[in-house]
């Protein structure tokens, strides 16, 4: 599932957020084993599953299509597309691309000048289901329908196949060579998945929804069939690698607020879950879990620390609470829930994917970069980090990079371009933009005393209340907001005054969150970040908006000063992080074309990095280019990474090969059950 595609799904499943893949000029950074907690499954050999079964594994939602370049792909689109469709390139654990045997016995830049031409080697075994050999008509097809020169294929993303100049077959059989008109070091990004030329030739096919089916496929599965619930694979007869160990695998649409009543009641093997219940799980049997945790994977990267348990008292109190039910009863029913839950595992991971504070830098005082300095400084990551992943047992330090996760080849942390933490050196930056705390606040604050910093106030409020609001001309909040949660009793605390001003006006942002079960973890850390704030004079109106438009109408329309939502990572940053950074650019009408840059923030710095880097051909010079790049995204504070989001995912007790895959591609065809 192309990356763009994949960042809309996870801003929106995950109440904010929203496989890919040996390069050249690699360095001694490419190898090593991956860091702690990079994936958790329960590895085993082929020989020790059953050969035979069905998986029922949760999506969030059904596939609205099977096509992942669709603008309506999601995660379900991409987990189907890896089990029936051609993956040229997988990631490993470290989220390095790794050439995929099944398909390719080589692929290599053959020249790179005057033109890069790439000669891909196709396994001569490879067939697509109908018996016809995979071949240069199919790769013909999907760059024609993505290049972007073709209004009938709608808004597909076309970066890389636009720099495709044409596609012939090799000068040997199984051969398909590719000339570029302009170079490009993501190459391996493409064709992944690959479609049959049957999808790409046809515009109508190529949009068609899911229900149609994918009459079509190459991999060690397909698609059997679809309804408003559910997507059904079976093994595909002429695939030629690995027999699947699997009969089948029923993808089943349970919202994530419903996993735990599905695990309950047996109708799941495989699902993606939140911590609470995680908890839950690893309270059923906390022996055997911990003892499970501390064994790991046997795969490298494993996420050895165990979760700590929850005791299961709320729970129980909360079911003895319930009117008309017998204290008996409901023991013997939180028993047989207990029970239910123990036959699972949480395996845990950090996903390839991050959380971010945006600052909105297109108007109000955010417009102003040493206000954007000063509220990152006001920051502490590690705090942040530790909150949300500590108790999950996962390691957590605060992410230092928006391209690269740690891990990744290159990764470095560049978030000493902005400075750690320092409330002094925040307070400066604000007041030498103008923004400072006169003297009466200082003594409100203070109790009526001043500190030994020089006068600076140790307790400004963390928010401004409604009254605030509404008696502040030229603010631009409307006078009815609510105030932040917790505002009242900090208001006694330090008065309004206490708030840095500039030309009388406080300093208050609106910090939009979204209120929905999936947003919870989010606004425990925005409540964190506001108390944060609230020690260097600036307020918060935390503004809860629901879940469903919670992207749609805030995040992509800027209707916000400060939020949080989620990244995925990419094995291609130059290509995929391009458009999140890039410069907005007014277009025709006055708007503003801002790509995907949701906090407006850019500079011709950055994308001149970025474009140097997309036509560099050895990856040690790419990739040096990209972390010039990110350094400049530190520097200009428009969004700061905080941490890689924890992946937790419930795995039935002898399903082995599968769990928390983070950045590495399933294998489907070994995923079983042990024997």
């Amino acid at each position: 599932m192309p990356i763009a595609k994949r960042r809309r799904a996870m801003l929106l499943a995950a109440g904010v957020m929203l496989p890919l893949p040996v390069l050249t000029g690699c360095s001694s950074e490419d190898d090593g084993p991956p860091p702690p907690a990079a994936w958790d499954i329960a590895s085993a050999p082929r020989t020790g599953t059953t050969g035979s079964g069905t998986l029922r594994w949760a999506l969030d939602a059904t596939p609205a299509t099977f096509n992942t370049f669709q603008k309506s792909a999601d995660t379900g689109t991409q987990r189907i597309a890896g089990a029936v469709l051609p993956s040229l390139y997988t990631l490993d654990a470290r989220g390095k691309p790794q050439r995929n045997g099944d398909y390719l016995t080589g692929a290599d830049v053959t020249s790179s000048e005057p033109r890069q031409v790439v000669v891909y080697k196709l396994n001569p075994k490879a067939v697509w289901s109908d018996g016809r050999p995979i071949g240069a008509e199919d790769f013909q097809a999907q760059w024609k329908a993505l290049r972007g020169t073709d209004a009938a294929y709608g808004r597909a993303r076309n970066v890389g196949y636009d720099r495709i100049a044409k596609i012939e077959p090799g000068d040997k059989e199984h051969e398909v060579k590719v000339t570029f008109a302009k170079r490009y070091t993501d190459w391996r990004s493409l064709f992944t998945p690959l479609y049959p030329k049957s999808v790409m030739a046809n515009p109508a096919v190529f949009a068609a929804p899911a229900r149609k089916g994918l009459a079509v496929g190459a991999g060690p599965f397909m698609v059997r069939q679809v309804t408003d619930t559910s997507v059904t694979l079976v093994r595909n007869p002429r695939w030629w690698g690995d027999r699947a160990r699997l009969s089948r695998v029923l993808f089943r649409t349970v919202p994530a607020e419903k996993r735990a009543e599905a695990l309950i009641a047996g109708q799941l093997d495989l699902a993606e879950v939140d911590g609470a219940t995680a908890r839950r799980i690893r309270a059923a049997t906390p022996d055997k879990q911990a003892a499970g945790a501390a064994r790991g994977s046997s795969a490298p990267g494993k996420a050895g620390a165990p979760e700590p348990s929850a005791s299961g008292t709320a729970e129980t109190a909360g079911a003895n609470g319930a009117s008309g039910t017998s204290g008996a009863s409901v023991t013997d029913k939180n028993r047989s829930r207990t029970r239910a839950l123990s036959r699972f595992t949480v395996r845990k991971a950090l996903e390839p994917a991050y959380t971010q504070l945006a600052l909105n830098g297109t108007k109000g005082p955010l417009a102003d970069d040493r206000v954007r300095r000063a509220v990152a400084r006001a920051i502490d990551r590690k705090a942040l980090a530790k909150l949300v992943l500590k108790p999950m047992g996962l390691p957590s330090e605060p992410l230092g990079n928006h391209l690269l996760m740690a891990g990744q080849p290159g990764y470095q942390d560049h978030s000493g371009a902005l400075g750690d933490p320092d409330a002094n050196a925040a307070q400066s930056l604000l007041a030498d933009a103008g923004w400072r705390a006169g003297e009466a606040g200082r003594q409100k604050a203070l109790g009526g005393k001043t500190d030994d910093r020089g006068g600076r106030q140790s307790a400004p409020t963390a928010t401004a209340s409604a009254t605030d609001t509404a008696t502040e001309s030229g603010t631009g909040r409307p006078s009815g907001a609510a105030p932040a949660a917790g505002d009242a009793g900090r208001r006694g605390r330090a008065g309004k005054a206490a708030l840095v001003r500039k030309q009388g006006r406080p300093l208050v942002l609106r910090f939009v969150l979204p209120d929905d079960r999936s947003g919870a973890q989010l606004r425990t850390v925005g409540e964190r970040i506001a108390r944060m704030l609230e020690k260097i004079g600036v307020g918060t109106e935390i503004t809860k908006v629901p879940g469903e438009s919670y992207f749609r109408d805030h995040i992509v329309t800027g209707d916000y000063d400060l939020a949080l939502y989620s990244w995925p990572a990419s094995a291609y940053p130059a290509t995929d992080a391009r458009p999140i950074y890039a410069k907005p650019q007014p277009a025709a009408d006055g708007s503003l074309m801002v790509e995907q840059n949701y906090t407006r923030v850019g500079t011709d710095q950055i994308d001149q990095f970025f474009d140097q880097a997309l036509s560099e051909l050895d990856g040690g010079a790419s990739r040096s280019l990209v972390s010039r790049a990110d350094a400049r995204i530190w520097a200009a504070a428009g969004s700061i990474p905080l941490y890689q989001r924890p992946q937790l995912v419930a795995v039935r007790k002898g399903l082995v090969n599968a769990g928390a895959f983070g950045f590495s591609t399933p294998r489907y065809q070994d995923i079983g059950f042990r024997r």
